[in-house]
């Protein structure tokens, strides 16, 4: 696919707040190109320098082969579907769907054409006579959505459409807006800070973080592989080492001495570094296997002993985190595959094994420690969760916010 529409060099201060920092990036015709990001980290500012409510202080914005910088919100072909739906409370849903038709005064024949072929495509037939008030909310967001789709816009913008949405509602209309783009086939850019939306939704992901983007890839991409500590630790939970290379053992794998732990680690060397080098390590909670007993491995496995400190059932799967030697705690997660009522089950305080493939910890390009606050970690003390907010709190109203 073709790059569409393009973001080159673009910069937005507030004040002395840096919203979005030098952000270059190319979104394909026809995908759905999610920005993956905590709150302030730039992603809806960047969507609204694309539709026009902001300007740019510096940079291009260009769609399909036009420079829009400078263009007003009204000549951009793009439209916005907004987390609170901005939906006219004393329109019905016809009347909604059909308002910016009617602004451009397009005929009336045309205009109900296009109004019953949206109506069919957000299964919203036998609710067009209602008003917002009485329906649901997976109803009122297709509402916007087909109010936004009328106008034929080359770019869908979506600026956390689902958040005011329940979890199982939240799932459902993702899959629709799925089905919804699959019909009318335009580009969707969307807004979330719910990595398991942009993951389901998206053919390419953007994680942006303090206003630039930490990497783009698809789903698989930035989860399986990310550059940063940021990633990893954003996307899902994981779990860091790091230490040296202390023996290359051939073309594909090395081990790295972690001296905190006195263990030498094997790991397929994928950044091709050299003895010596200190490497930053990623090893997903699902990447481990845990037992009560030693563990049958390969030549390619892992093999550490630790102690359970805290256990959470959840259903599907069971997290475990586990002490390693010197006060150093990793997760790990056991899918419950098969349920066996005789076999014992591994509880607090017990001793186990830890083991996994060298293949499974990837290598970062880049790590900062303080993204190691975003790993999933229960307290250790009452009340240190509160204690945290409030450090957060302060911090952030020092600093302001980017968007």
């Amino acid at each position: 696919m073709e790059d569409f529409l393009i973001f080159e060099g673009v910069s937005k201060a507030y004040g002395s707040t840096i919203a979005v920092d030098n952000v270059s990036l190319s979104i394909r015709r026809g995908e759905i190109f999610s920005l993956l990001g905590p709150s302030g980290c730039g992603k809806t500012t960047l969507l609204r320098l694309l539709a026009g409510f902001e300007t740019p202080d510096s940079g291009r914005i260009i769609l399909d082969g036009e420079d829009i910088t400078d263009l007003s919100p009204n000549h951009r072909k793009v439209n916005t579907v907004f987390q609170n739906y901005a939906l006219f409370p004393h329109m019905t849903v016809r009347d909604n769907i059909a308002y910016g038709l009617r602004v451009a005064k397009k005929p009336k024949a045309e205009i109900n054409a296009e109004v019953d072929r949206m109506l069919s495509l957000i299964q919203m037939e036998a609710h067009a006579h209602k008003k917002p008030a009485h329906i649901s909310g997976g109803q009122k967001q297709r509402t916007a959505i087909a109010r936004a789709l009328i106008m034929k816009p080359r770019v869908l913008l979506l600026d956390e459409p689902l958040a005011a949405l329940d979890l199982k509602l939240r799932q459902r209309m993702s899959l629709e807006l799925s089905l919804i783009h699959d019909e009318v086939g335009i580009t969707f850019l969307y807004v979330t800070h719910d990595q398991g939306e942009a993951m389901s939704l998206s053919d390419r992901i953007a994680v942006m973080n303090d206003g630039i983007i930490e990497q783009i890839g698809t789903p698989a991409e930035v989860y399986e592989a990310p550059k940063s500590s940021f990633v990893a630790a954003f996307i899902g939970d994981t779990n860091f080492f790091d230490g040296r290379i202390c023996e290359v053992v051939d073309s594909e794998y090395c081990r790295i001495n972690i001296p905190e732990l006195s263990l030498k680690l094997l790991c397929f060397n994928d950044k091709k570094l050299n003895l010596g080098d200190f490497v930053h390590l990623s090893i997903r909670p699902e990447k481990f296997q845990i037992s009560l007993d030693p563990p049958q491995v390969g030549p390619k496995h892992n093999v550490m002993e630790a102690v359970v400190e805290d256990i959470v059932y959840q259903g599907d799967r069971t997290r475990y985190w586990v002490d390693i030697g010197d006060d150093w705690r990793i997760s790990l997660t056991r899918q419950h595959s098969r349920f066996m009522l005789d076999e014992r089950p591994i509880q607090w305080k017990d001793r186990v094994f830890v083991s996994w493939l060298a293949d499974d910890g990837f290598m970062l390009e880049r790590y900062s420690e303080q993204d190691e606050k975003l790993l999933e970690t229960p307290p250790q003390n009452v009340g240190e969760i509160e204690v945290e907010e409030e450090l957060e709190s302060t911090t952030e109203s020092g600093e302001g916010t980017t968007h």
